[in-house]
C-alpha cells in the first residue's frame, strides 16, 4: 500500500501517522508539502491532526486552500481513499469531501484525553477489522471537535450507516448525536476526531487504533 501524509504549517501529527503507518505496512509514506501542487501515486492520503496555519479563520479553513488539496480532492473524487484526523476531520469538512462542521467544544476548553467509542459502520476502508458495537478507546486532544449538521444531513448519514464511531457514554465536545467519526458516500473517505495513530501501539498505552491503519492495508494492498 502507498500512503502519503499530507504536511501543513501547523501539522503536529504528521510524524505521529508516519510512524503508525511504517510500523503496520513496513513501508514508509511519503510526506507531501501542503503547498507541492503533485501527489505522488498513492491507495492512502492521511489529513493528520495539528494545528495548521494556527486555526486562524476557522480551523482547517486556510488549509482547505493549500495546493496539494485540489489533488486530494481528485484523488479522493477518483475513488482513492483519505483518513482525516481531527485537525484533518476539519480540513475534510471545510473543502466538501465530508458533510457537515466542526465547531468549539461545547465546555469551551481544548479536551485531552482518552475516548471510549462504539464501532458503528465495519465495511469501510477502516475498519474492516473491527466488530460492529466494539468499544474502542483512543485518545482526542481538540478545542473544535464537536460535530453539527442539519438534520437532513443526520438523516442521511444514519441511514446510510455512515456514522463510523459514536463517543460511547463519553463524549468530550457535545458533537451532535455522539458522534465521533463520519465516512463519504463511497466509504473511502473517513474523518474522526480522535487520534488511532496515538494508540497503535503498547508503548502509548493502547493499541485499538492500530486496527485502522491494517484495516486499510488489507484492504488497499
Amino acid at each position: 500500500m502507498k500512503a502519503s501524509v499530507i504536511v501543513f504549517p501547523g501539522s503536529n501529527c504528521d510524524r505521529d501517522v508516519q510512524v503508525a503507518l511504517r510500523q503496520s505496512t513496513g513501508r514508509e509514506p511519503n510526506m507531501v508539502w501542503h503547498g507541492d501542487s503533485t501527489l505522488p501515486a498513492s491507495d492512502l492520503v492521511v489529513l493528520p491532526g495539528g494545528f495548521s496555519y494556527g486555526d486562524y479563520l476557522r480551523c482547517g479553513a486556510i488549509s482547505a486552500h493549500s495546493p496539494i488539496m485540489k489533488e486530494v480532492v481528485r484523488h479522493a473524487e477518483a475513488g482513492g481513499a483519505v483518513l482525516a484526523i481531527c485537525n484533518g476531520f476539519q480540513i475534510a469538512c471545510e473543502s466538501g469531501l465530508l458533510p457537515g462542521v466542526l465547531m468549539n467544544n461545547a465546555t469551551g476548553k481544548f479536551v485531552c484525553r482518552p475516548v471510549k467509542m462504539t464501532v458503528g459502520a465495519t465495511d469501510t476502508v477502516f475498519t474492516g477489522q473491527y466488530q460492529a458495537g466494539q468499544q474502542v478507546s483512543i485518545p482526542v486532544a481538540h478545542h473544535d471537535g464537536n460535530y453539527f449538521a442539519d438534520e437532513a444531513t443526520l438523516e442521511r448519514l444514519e441511514g446510510e450507516n455512515r456514522i463510523v464511531f459514536r463517543y460511547d457514554n463519553d463524549n468530550p465536545n457535545g458533537s451532535i448525536r455522539d458522534i465521533a467519526g463520519i465516512v463519504s458516500a463511497n466509504r473511502r473517505v473517513l474523518g474522526m476526531m480522535p487520534h488511532p495513530e496515538r494508540a497503535a501501539d503498547p508503548a502509548l498505552g493502547g493499541t485499538d487504533g492500530r486496527a485502522m491503519f491494517l484495516s486499510a492495508m488489507e484492504a488497499l494492498a
